[in-house]
């Protein structure tokens, strides 16, 4: 599901390059979001963004992969700067291929790392080739 079909506030609706839209959009319009690698496989989606508060930034989207029907879903916390925006698709484009996620760090939905850790957050970036913010 794209974030235009999330959009009950109709802040996309008319988007002609001066309202809302890739440049400033909706967190809750971006949860569940589909996430592909260049080669369109699907790598999950979008179950969490996660705001830095004392920044306020935006720090990483939660992603769920792998699993049948939710089940067993492992989940990812991928540094926002890894995410690009498919504007053409409706969906965001993570540099990573299956076979690489599924060796990610990554945790159960039940037992969430502590993100603000400065060593786990070294580890996050240090994976996916970014810096911290």
């Amino acid at each position: 599901m794209s974030y235009e079909d999330r959009d009950t506030y109709g802040m996309y609706k008319n988007y002609d390059e001066k309202g809302p839209g890739p440049r400033l959009m909706g967190a809750d319009t971006l949860v569940g979001n589909d996430v592909y690698n260049h080669k369109d496989e699907d790598l999950g989606d979008i179950k969490e963004i996660m705001l830095d508060v004392n920044s306020g930034r935006v720090a990483y989207a939660v992603l769920s992969f792998g699993g049948f029907l939710g089940i067993a879903d492992k989940l990812f916390a991928v540094p926002w700067s890894a995410l690009k925006l498919d504007t053409v698709n409706k969906r965001f484009l993570l540099n990573a291929d299956k076979k690489s996620l599924e060796s990610a760090p990554g945790f159960d939905k039940d037992s969430w790392p502590d993100m603000a850790d400065p060593t786990w957050q070294d580890t996050i970036h240090s994976y996916y080739g970014t810096k911290p913010y």
